[in-house]
């Protein structure tokens, strides 16, 4: 199991008039169908997050995508958008003195 799915598994799914929709996989190689719906709801790059209304419609285009894609609620995008900001608060700042060292033998 992945990382992403470990952490899907920990949040509770519930409806959400919100999906937020990840592009998760590359678009060379894909058919040209799959290729204009990507681009229909605006997601042109990996790692890229859209949100977009849950409509049958956008529905639709999920089930035709559903392997280059991965879908959230909005509880799931909060929640994992603080996990992130959590774990980049864990470290710490790196200092660099660039000032030469003051001799101690006097």
């Amino acid at each position: 199991m992945n990382a992403f799915k470990a952490f899907k598994a920990r949040v509770p799914i519930e409806w959400s008039p919100h999906l937020y929709i990840t592009l998760a996989r590359g678009l060379p190689g894909t058919r040209k169908l799959h290729r204009r719906t990507l681009e229909a709801m605006r997601l042109r790059k990996c790692n890229r997050t859209v949100m977009r209304w849950n409509t049958p419609t956008i529905r639709g285009m999920l089930q035709q995508v559903k392997r280059l894609i991965v879908v959230e609620t909005e509880e799931m995008f909060k929640a994992r958008k603080a996990q992130q900001a959590a774990h980049r608060a864990l470290c710490p700042p790196i200092v660099v003195n660039h000032l030469p060292m003051a001799n101690s033998s006097a």
